[in-house]
């Protein structure tokens, strides 16, 4: 891996345990409710309905943040389930913004920055990307959200402005992901790529796509193995 100037981090499920997180405020909120549901399932489908939505905009006049309160609207309505308050769709909102990360991240990152730009490159807000930062002690060289480049991944022009907005050639920069979309279509505009493997980003069922590509460069366990793979 020579060359390499730039790690690009893509952040939601990647970095973030979002799952976890919003699986808990489900469960929080459907207990003062007296609601039972299977809210793994539920949260799963939240997390699709939204990257369904989100995914491959362009020049939309909503962000994520929009999408997950419309889809929450949309799968409680469908799950039939209506003791939610207003304030117990607002909490559930919230806690995007609230979201722990990978343990494993934040170590890493501190090695990896001393070395590499280290940037997020995300369909999450700016806010929300600054929000769980704070949170969680991740120091990034830059955060580069869709939502100011008005393209989303995995459509061409997203991968093309962000490289232009660091001053580099796509071959310099390293796309980190977990999930195969995102890295196959960095690879196809001359971004390297690395797969992370995430078990529990998708809860008890699993990601969807737990098998790297197998033209990914780099395939490693965690994001502690990643430094082993580069020049540092």
């Amino acid at each position: 891996m020579r060359g390499i100037k730039v790690l690009a981090f893509d952040t939601g499920g990647t970095i973030l345990d979002w799952h976890g997180g919003i699986t808990a405020v489900l469960a929080e909120r459907g207990a003062r409710r007296g609601v039972e549901h299977d809210w793994h399932a539920l949260a799963n489908e939240y997390r699709h309905r939204s990257l369904r939505r989100m995914l491959g905009a362009v020049e939309p006049d909503f962000n994520i943040d929009d999408v997950h309160r419309d889809m929450l609207d949309e799968l409680l309505n469908d799950n039939g389930i209506t003791a939610f308050s207003s304030e117990d769709r607002l909490a559930i909102g919230a806690r995007w913004h609230e979201l722990d990360a990978w343990p494993d991240f934040a170590p890493a990152l501190a090695n990896l920055r001393q070395h590499y730009v280290c940037v997020s490159f995300t369909i999450l807000t700016l806010s929300l990307v600054i929000d769980v930062s704070r949170r969680n002690g991740i120091d990034w060289n830059a955060v580069i959200p869709c939502e100011m480049l008005r393209v989303y991944k995995p459509l061409p022009e997203a991968y093309q402005r962000a490289a232009k907005l660091l001053r580099v050639q796509p071959g310099q920069i390293l796309m980190v992901a977990c999930h195969n979309f995102d890295l196959d279509a960095a690879r196809a505009e001359g971004y390297q790529t690395a797969f992370v493997h995430r078990p529990a980003e998708w809860g008890p069922a699993g990601p969807p796509d737990p098998v790297p590509n197998p033209s990914t460069d780099i395939v490693v366990a965690g994001f502690g193995e990643l430094a082993g793979h580069l020049e540092m």
